[in-house]
This record gives C-alpha cells, sequence and structure tokens, in this order.
C-alpha cells in the first residue's frame, strides 16, 4: 500500500495543471489601451505573446496573443523597432511595449539625414 501511495504522489508531480492560460489580446492597435480584451487560449498555448513594432518618434503597433510556440526577439532598425515579448502567467501580458525606449540616437541620425538631405536639394 505505501509504494501505491509513494507512486501516486511522484505521478503527481508530471501532470500539468488543467487550467487554461488566460491572456491579453488584440491586432494591430496604435495604443495599449485598446489591448485589454481577455481570452482563455485554447488547445496547447503555452505563453501570452506581444508583438510590437515601433516607428521611431511616430508611433507603435501591438498585437497580443495566445501562442504554442513563442520565441523572444528583438530587432533594432534604423527608422524603427520590433519587439516580441513572451510570458507564461496569466494576464501577464499587460504591458504593450516592454524593453521599448526612446532612441536619441536613430531621432538625431533621421533629423541629421533630413536635413542634409533638404540642403542638398535646395543647391
Amino acid at each position: 500500500m505505501k509504494v501505491l501511495l509513494i507512486c501516486v504522489l511522484a505521478g503527481s508531480f508530471f501532470i500539468e495543471p488543467t487550467g487554461s492560460l488566460r491572456c491579453y489580446t488584440c491586432n494591430t492597435q496604435v495604443n495599449n489601451a485598446n489591448c485589454q480584451a481577455m481570452v482563455n487560449c485554447e488547445g496547447n498555448a503555452k505563453a501570452c505573446k506581444t508583438d510590437v513594432v515601433g516607428v521611431v518618434g511616430l508611433f507603435n503597433v501591438i498585437s497580443k496573443e495566445c501562442s504554442s510556440d513563442c520565441e523572444p526577439y528583438f530587432k533594432d532598425f534604423t527608422v524603427g523597432k520590433r519587439n516580441i515579448s513572451c510570458c507564461a502567467a496569466d494576464l501577464c501580458n499587460v504591458n504593450g511595449a516592454q524593453g521599448f525606449g526612446t532612441n536619441y540616437k536613430a531621432q538625431a541620425s533621421l533629423a541629421l539625414f533630413t536635413s542634409l538631405a533638404s540642403l542638398l536639394l535646395r543647391s
């Protein structure tokens, strides 16, 4: 009987909880306040995914969803950034632009390029 009890207890460590993950979802919103719809994830979703594409000095486009294979990603382009973040707790993707800060070098470079281009076009 003790052996059976030990086997049941040991096996319970390998059983995943049956409750589904809950995430915020939205598609291509420019304001995180518009990304507050909550859903119960279906299937084999293991993470809440937030995908933010930012155009330097202009706006961010935010999408959120449940994901079964979320891969974090960050890329800093000359005129913008893309940040994909993943988390695995209920409603953990509440923030829209995690890891996004103002890139003053990129803004200054863009302003300098615009000024030089306008001077060259006048000549």
